[in-house]
């Protein structure tokens, strides 16, 4: 079982990157969280790995920390959430916003995310309230990050962060709607930074 994986970064996109280790390429599924952490193609990436396996399938999902991980892990424990609905939770919200959404009892804060329903808010509340004070506390895996927007033009980033909005279930109407109010407050043209502020005015609704 893979664990963890370190090299270079081939590919990356918003919801998955390829990691080049000594000429082979795992490709790994990413939540928004790991993806704004990332460096530029070519940068060294590290990644805490969960592998899913079933008979028909073994997909690799990736972590920044060691925090998103055992979150992630105490997700998919929940009834009714699978792998890609725990990436979705954390695409949609920050560790620490999650962790505080359960110990506050917000329902309507995780009832904000794409294919979270109220029932399972409340699950995710009830059967994980007393659980998550064994997370780690955040701490950023050891490995070179940058936070320099793109070289990709205006509308390659635009177009992206539309593509990774529609991925995690919003609306492309409403996706858009958020991505041009996040431009014209003047956020920086780097996917990472739209998406943020575009999924902070989503949750607003």
């Amino acid at each position: 079982m893979i664990a963890y994986l370190s090299g270079k970064l081939l590919e990356k996109e918003a919801n998955s990157v390829i990691v080049d280790v000594n000429g082979v390429g795992y490709e790994v599924a990413i939540p928004l969280s790991t993806f704004y952490e990332l460096g530029e193609i070519g940068s060294d990436v590290a990644l805490r790995i969960y592998t899913y396996v079933r008979e028909d399938t073994l997909s690799l999902f990736g972590f920044k920390t060691m925090r998103e991980k055992e979150l992630f892990l105490k997700l998919i424990s929940v009834s009714g959430i699978g792998a890609k609905s725990g990436i979705g939770i954390l695409s949609g919200m920050s560790a620490d916003e999650i962790i505080n959404a359960i110990r506050s009892n917000n329902l309507m804060r995780l009832n904000s995310i794409p294919g979270i329903g109220k029932k399972t808010a409340e699950r995710i509340v009830i059967e994980l309230r007393d659980k998550i004070n064994t997370i780690s506390a955040s701490v950023v895996e050891t490995s070179q990050t940058s936070t320099t927007a793109t070289t990709s033009s205006g509308n390659e980033v635009y177009d992206d962060a539309v593509s990774a909005l529609t991925n995690l279930g919003y609306q492309r109407q409403a996706a858009e709607k958020a991505l041009n109010q996040a431009m014209q407050e003047g956020t920086e043209m780097s996917v990472q930074k739209l998406l943020r502020r575009s999924l902070q005015l989503l949750a607003k609704g």
